[in-house]
């Protein structure tokens, strides 16, 4: 029996997402869900954050809440060490697979705006004409396309100027499905990932060096994106707030990220 188990927790590795899940609509974490993460570590197990935002959208965050571990980076392509500021693995997007895929994409839906994460610790995201970007995170505009191409990319991001985010997750899916990977990670956040990657495969590395197993795991999220995280953990917590395609996979649905729901949870297990 594990270590948390022994002092009644039942799970080695606790699994987060940031945006709409640890994270706050303010962006801030609560002493609430500090506290019973604290205490869920003092039991024995281990916090890792994974999240769609690459490395330099998230190393903020997490030195904020003091992490020093392993967290999972740009939707699963990024496995960071918070404590030695440094890349363990990196996963890369074919850029001339992700330009068939858009031309495929566009052929059936018409002209998208684009904008893309770059590979490393301090790449940029670029962000094209027209293409509305969601909160206060840093981005670099771009207006020839050329540019985007011109460096490794973790990640193309697609808006299109009428269809809802489902409708161009599905329309993405069937043009070009073969090609890369289509997720939905947010409001106005639809993802083009190198074919095959997820939450899971980032999540899946970083535990296998804690030398801890998906049976050891929950993991709590609010997208899509973190529907092949909960298939991949033992067990899936999606927020009072999330998306219904992850509250109907979800083996249990927590309170809002407002409202403390992985605290909520956690105190739960901790007794």
């Amino acid at each position: 029996m594990s270590e948390a188990a022994d002092q009644g927790f039942p799970y080695k590795l606790i699994a987060t997402d940031l945006d709409g899940t640890l994270l706050r609509s303010d962006d801030s974490v609560s002493q609430r869900t500090r506290e019973a993460l604290a205490a869920a570590t003092a039991a024995g197990a281990a916090h890792i954050v994974v999240t769609g935002r690459a490395v330099p959208w998230t190393r903020h965050v997490l030195d904020d809440l003091g992490y020093d571990g392993l967290a999972v980076c740009g939707q699963g392509a990024q496995v960071y060490h918070a404590g030695e500021h440094r890349l363990l693995t990196s996963v890369t997007l074919d850029r001339q697979l992700a330009g068939v895929a858009l031309a495929k994409i566009e052929a059936e839906v018409g002209p998208l705006f684009l904008a893309a994460s770059r590979d490393g610790l301090d790449g940029e995201v670029l962000v094209g004409p027209g293409y509305e970007a969601h909160g206060s995170l840093p981005a670099t505009p771009f207006a020839d396309a050329s540019d985007l191409w011109s460096a490794p990319l973790n990640k193309i991001y697609i808006q299109h100027p009428t269809l809802s985010d489902d409708e161009l997750a599905e329309a993405a899916t069937q043009a070009a499905g073969g090609f890369v990977t289509v997720t939905i990670a947010g409001a106005g956040i639809v993802e083009l990932l190198p074919l095959g990657l997820s939450k899971a495969t980032g999540l899946s590395l970083a535990a296998r060096r804690l030398k801890l197993k998906a049976t050891d795991t929950i993991a709590f999220g609010d997208m899509p994106n973190d529907i092949p995280m909960f298939a991949w953990a033992s067990r899936g917590i999606a927020m009072a707030n999330a998306h219904p395609e992850l509250r109907a996979v979800a083996d249990e649905v927590t309170s809002s990220n407002d409202e403390d729901g992985i605290a909520v949870l956690l105190e739960r297990l901790l007794g």
